[in-house]
């Protein structure tokens, strides 16, 4: 059995008719570079204009009415393999958006930016987002005057950088003094009797001035933590860890990060050990500690270590 022929219709010359007052203001507004709706008899705003109320068959009042340009999606079909006859050649959705102003809504092409065929929707695009029409240079008066939508810009990526110096005051100073000659220092408070790592010149429980100075050991344990996924040019990758470690001999735990491990494997109570830079690259900075890497020691019960996370 053979198959029956494809059926062409055709006006070589084009279907020339008439839009009416309606549609024809409708897409005059359009050749220049405005969005227009016609008012019913009810109050809303119709877009695109109709002659007859959809909702009750009734004229239209005639009085035209600004709307958009912006507007709001309010559903949305996601095209993957565009064919030759849609108006982009890239992954795009249909889109149902109702400009600001209006009360029903205009079907058009969102453009989201450059994306492989078959594609899934990107995660931002949603219900409610917000776009503006993408016009064209050349405008003739019809739907496609408006090239496609777009998103409005909602965030930016400025590149910042802010520097400034610190002044450590006493303690800091003393304390950094120690770091540049691989001490870890800290101060004992006269009243509570804590050991404070790094040394403030004050206790934060009691509020009193410390000044008797203890050296701790460079090794530790891990108290608590946090799995950071986004990248830090101290980290030796990502994901890394930056945990609270308590120093041997001290009562407070100090921030830091912890490497030579998965970051998956870091844990609570995991005992640990400053991984310390070359010495000829020493100066008064944290920065000659890189790290903490991992001791083979047996890991600290909890119970140990539960008043300091």
């Amino acid at each position: 059995m053979s198959e029956a022929p494809n059926h062409v219709l055709e006006f070589p010359g084009g279907y020339t008719r008439s839009v009416g007052p309606v549609i024809g203001r409708f897409l005059t507004e359009l050749r220049d570079g405005r969005l227009v709706g016609v008012r019913t008899a009810g109050g809303r705003v119709l877009v695109p204009p109709t002659e007859y109320d959809p909702a009750d068959g009734e004229p239209v009042t005639g009085e035209f009415v600004e709307v958009g340009p912006a507007g709001t999606v309010e559903t949305w079909s996601w095209v993957s393999r565009p064919r030759a006859v849609h108006p982009l050649d890239r992954p795009f959705a249909w889109a149902l958006i109702r400009p600001d102003g209006a009360d029903t809504a205009m079907l058009h092409a969102l453009d989201l930016g450059p994306f492989e065929a078959g594609a899934a929707p990107p995660r931002f695009l949603k219900t409610g987002m917000r776009v503006r029409p993408k016009w064209r240079a050349e405008r003739t008066g019809a739907i496609g005057d408006i090239e496609c939508f777009l998103p409005e810009v909602t965030m930016i990526n400025a590149p910042t950088r802010l520097e400034y110096r610190l002044q450590g005051g006493r303690a800091l100073d003393r304390f950094l003094e120690g770091i540049s000659r691989g001490r870890i220092l800290g101060h004992r408070c006269g009243v509570c009797g804590q050991v404070i790592v790094p040394m403030k010149g004050l206790c934060p429980r009691d509020g009193v001035p410390t000044t008797e100075e203890v050296e701790v050991a460079d090794a530790g344990t891990v108290t608590t933590f946090a799995v950071n996924n986004l990248p830090d040019p101290r980290a030796p990758e990502v994901p890394f860890v930056s945990a609270y470690i308590l120093l041997d001999g001290a009562d407070l735990p100090m921030l830091a990060l912890v490497a030579g491990i998965p970051a998956d494997q870091v844990r609570m109570g995991m005992r640990v050990k400053a991984a310390w830079r070359p010495r000829e690259e020493w100066g008064a900075s944290m920065a000659n500690i890189k790290w903490f890497e991992p001791l083979d020691e047996p890991d600290v019960p909890f119970e140990a270590i539960k008043d300091f996370v």
